[in-house]
């Protein structure tokens, strides 16, 4: 499995904002969309602040693949779940990252039903 390097997770983790784009079944990317993104541990997540029902996240959890765009670094990725035992750690990060936006806005990607829209991105094989 191909994991992050050390630059790409300091360089992504501390971008405020993420490009996210799915892949569609002919293989080319939908548009992206802006979002943030959090590192807990050698990971990075992004989750959905408006549930499953947010087109982005339908899509991206349709296709399982896409690209990505943070920080000067640009990368295919698969979408994933969460690292089992980590929601308490992408909690915090989201908290700690974007508290400055204030708690309800923060509160829209914390929390128990934050879980179930939690995306973990893996980089796939290859540089882009």
């Amino acid at each position: 499995m191909t994991r992050w390097t050390a630059a790409e997770l300091d360089r992504i983790g501390d971008a405020d904002e993420l490009q996210l784009a799915s892949e569609r079944t002919d293989g080319s990317l939908r548009p992206y969309v802006t979002m943030w993104v959090v590192r807990a541990g050698d990971d990075l997540y992004v989750r959905s602040a408006y549930g499953v029902d947010n087109p982005w996240y339908r899509k991206a959890k349709a296709s399982g693949v896409g690209r990505i765009w943070a920080g000067g670094v640009e990368r295919d990725v698969t979408f994933a779940d969460a690292t089992p035992g980590m929601h308490a750690a992408i909690d915090h990060a989201y908290q700690t990252k974007y508290d400055r936006y204030g708690p309800k806005i923060v509160g829209t990607v914390t929390g128990p039903g934050a879980e179930a829209v939690t995306i973990r991105l893996v980089p796939r094989t290859g540089e882009n």
